[in-house]
């Protein structure tokens, strides 16, 4: 990924710990090597996401980095993996949704690398909880997620544009001029980045206290539905928000007139109101408003400074594309491997050779058959459905196994191609082929703004 995306809002992390609240600086942590001022290494862009290469104690990972998680998080290991994982205790961990605590461990002294910097002694909070397992709405394995432990130790530049991300080593680092940047104070709270910013709903501005939060796929959270929320008529809908630790996530969509950061205006914005009962603690021990999620800050290239406690942005090329929502009401998640018969080489034709009368060979006829290979292929489901949605009107139910989409086969799709598919654009004639107990049928329905 990636042209521009207008994805599902995918994950969302809170986490709240027995242990104490460590220092904003350490004197452990990361480190690049002796003398090098920087590393810079490429990312993958995924629902918004930026998801990073990992070593960790020898074992190659993928992670998600995230502004919005104040510890690492370890989780959706296999049987098949195998990881040593050192010095632990148990702990409970709260997250986003409505399934309670969960139990971890709290891991001390593990060997961390991502790109050249090095972490010898990195604490790791595992999860073994099979359920929690977020690599399905992705389309590959996410093992774990990263936030404050790694950009503490770095200036931290994302470069949602290009995919690259650099991390500069504080002692050398120097802040160059920037005459279309805009710099932003942050404020942290139990290790993560606030800003205090506007939005503007119904003719009304509005200050908030936003977590930055680059784990959130959606552009803005706010937990007061009085900023923006009307019931007559409805400017919203209710749909599914994201995957927490603690469980789904469910709540309102709406728009808002502008965000504004800094001299940054960014007009019609989604938001998002999850359900109080999602976000209760939040609102009780954290005293914040909401979050400003990666859907508003991939159109920028963020600098994260946690050190001077700043960060900066400069606009990018996505800054004026429009923001839309799943316009087909459905989810998708990858759901194993399915066997699949492919026909390749064949022409089902015959070839006829005629008689040669100077060596008076007889004519032959040869058929060329089909070649078929055999091999497994990703199985998409579809995960969720809204309610009064164009693909619930066209009878797509929960659970139904996506076969192909407008005439291709699904396993010729990257999973966040089949969503951004679905929030293409207004006026876009999709047909789904699912496969139901057996049963294949066929429905068509038009993509079409809810808002």
């Amino acid at each position: 990924m990636k042209k521009f995306l207008h994805l599902v809002p995918f994950l969302f992390f809170f986490v709240l710990l027995s242990s104490a609240t460590a220092p904003l600086i350490s004197q452990n942590g990361f480190k690049l090597p002796d003398f090098k001022k920087k590393d810079r290494f490429s990312f993958k862009f995924i629902n918004n996401l930026v998801l990073v290469p990992v070593e960790l104690n020898g074992k190659e990972l993928t992670f998600l980095l995230d502004t919005g998680v104040n510890y690492t998080l370890l989780f959706s290991l296999t049987e098949n993996d195998s990881l040593e994982i050192n010095n632990v205790t148990p702990v409970s961990i709260k997250g986003f949704g409505g399934g309670g605590d969960i139990q971890a461990l709290k891991s001390r002294n593990n060997k961390m690398k991502i790109g050249d910097a090095v972490d010898k002694n990195h604490m790791v909070y595992v999860i073994f909880d099979k359920s929690i397992n977020f690599s399905p709405r992705m389309g590959l394995p996410i093992h774990g997620v990263i936030g404050y432990d790694f950009f503490k130790d770095f200036i931290v530049k994302t470069d949602y544009d290009s995919r690259l991300l650099t991390i500069y080593d504080p002692q050398y680092y120097k802040q160059s001029s920037c005459r279309n940047c805009e710099s932003f104070d942050i404020e942290f709270r139990k290790r993560k980045p606030y800003i205090t910013n506007k939005v503007q709903s119904r003719g009304q501005e509005y200050e908030v206290v936003l977590l930055v939060d680059s784990g959130a796929s959606d552009a803005v959270w706010l937990f007061d539905e009085s900023i923006g929320v009307k019931e007559d008529p409805p400017n919203y809908f209710k749909d599914f928000l994201g995957l927490g630790l603690s469980g789904s996530v469910y709540g309102k969509r709406s728009k808002l007139d502008e965000v504004r950061l800094g001299k940054f205006k960014l007009e019609n914005v989604n938001v998002s109101y999850p359900d109080s009962s999602a976000v209760e603690d939040v609102k009780l021990l954290l005293n914040r408003d909401g979050s400003l999620g990666a859907d508003i800050l991939k159109r920028f290239t963020v600098t994260m400074n946690y050190r001077e406690r700043q960060m900066i942005l400069r606009k990018n090329r996505f800054f004026g594309d429009p923001f839309h929502y799943n316009m087909a009401g459905i989810i998708v998640e990858h759901d194993g491997m399915v066997p699949v018969t492919n026909v390749k080489g064949g022409t089902g034709r015959s070839f006829r050779f005629g008689t040669d009368r100077s060596t008076a060979m007889n004519a032959v006829t040869i058929d060329v058959a089909p070649v078929l290979t055999f091999f497994l292929a990703p199985k998409y489901i579809i995960a969720e459905i809204r309610s009064g949605s164009p693909a619930a009107e066209a009878g797509l139910l929960k659970g139904d196994e996506v076969v192909s989409i407008n005439g291709k086969p699904t396993y010729e799709y990257e999973l966040p191609d089949i969503t951004e598919l679905f929030s293409s654009r207004s006026g876009k004639k999709i047909l789904v082929e699912v496969n139901r107990d057996g049963k294949i049928s066929k429905h068509r329905f038009v993509l079409k703004e809810v808002l």
